[in-house]
């Protein structure tokens, strides 16, 4: 889009403290879209920051610690005992929305997952938030990569020190996904609740980066009760939403359903 605005746009929402860590582009990509809309330089201002809360902010429960989380990490990791490390990496993701209802199906979560695949050696991690922290639970070969996108800069720093010590090759980057997709050829990428945020950004944005992804399997979930622990009948609505998106594909799916998550796993090759 070339509108002059845009820039003014995009440094307005950085400079507010809450939205200063996010990822430029996909500023840019959500500006560009709200004030094609026809909307001024304020309203565009305040729908962008609306949008990226519900994209990002919203499942953040209080304001990051990285730091502090990151010493507590690596001193658990020092101890040498894995349950002490998993009982600190737990505490962490309780932090954030997607990752705190996962924990209490965890320990079966990617067993079940993996069961039904052949020996996975390298990961997306799409949208990830604090998924990576969930890797002491996945089986995964000695030498996985794994790649992890978010769109927060400061997240994915903290990340990428995680990662370090916990001796997994691989990265964390700060990505509009939707716009600018990973390359990386991979056997497994994870959309973990990622569609619901990706189509918030753009409506055909779930199918393109799926078909998109250079990945042998992809792992799909989606949540089966709102943030407020509700239910609303959301397992069946995503049922069918994933059934519209792929219905034209021929993927082999399975489908998996948790206390709340509703996961496909779908062979793309």
């Amino acid at each position: 889009m070339d509108d002059p605005r845009l820039e003014s746009l995009v440094k307005a929402v950085l400079k507010t403290p809450k939205y200063r860590n996010i990822c430029v582009d996909l500023v840019r990509n959500v500006g560009s879209r709200e004030l094609i809309k026809g909307r001024n330089l304020k309203e565009a201002t305040k729908a962008t920051k609306n949008k990226l809360h519900q994209i990002g902010g919203v499942y953040f429960l209080g304001r990051p610690t990285y730091a502090a989380w990151l010493k507590k990490l690596e001193d658990a990791k020092k101890i040498g005992d894995e349950a002490v490390f998993r009982r600190v990496c737990a505490e962490v993701m309780g932090y954030h929305y997607s990752t705190r209802e996962r924990l209490k199906v965890l320990n079966k979560f990617y067993v079940s997952i993996f069961s039904l695949l052949p020996s996975v050696h390298s990961i997306i991690d799409v949208a990830c938030g604090f998924n990576p922290l969930s890797i002491p639970w996945m089986p995964l070969s000695s030498k996985v990569k794994y790649y992890a996108y978010d769109v927060y800069d400061d997240l994915v720093g903290f990340l990428n020190s995680y990662m370090s010590f916990v001796n997994v090759e691989g990265y964390a980057e700060a990505r509009d996904v939707v716009h600018n997709p990973p390359e990386v050829k991979v056997d497994l990428a994870l959309f973990l609740n990622t569609i619901p945020c990706l189509e918030k950004i753009e409506k055909s944005a779930g199918l393109k980066v799926l078909e998109g992804t250079n990945a042998d399997f992809l792992a799909v979930s989606f949540p089966v009760r709102s943030l407020s622990g509700k239910e609303k009948g959301m397992k069946e609505f995503y049922e069918a939403r994933f059934s519209k998106l792929t219905n034209e594909r021929k993927w082999p799916i399975n489908r998996l359903v948790f206390e709340d998550e509703l996961v496909f796993l779908v062979r793309k090759t």
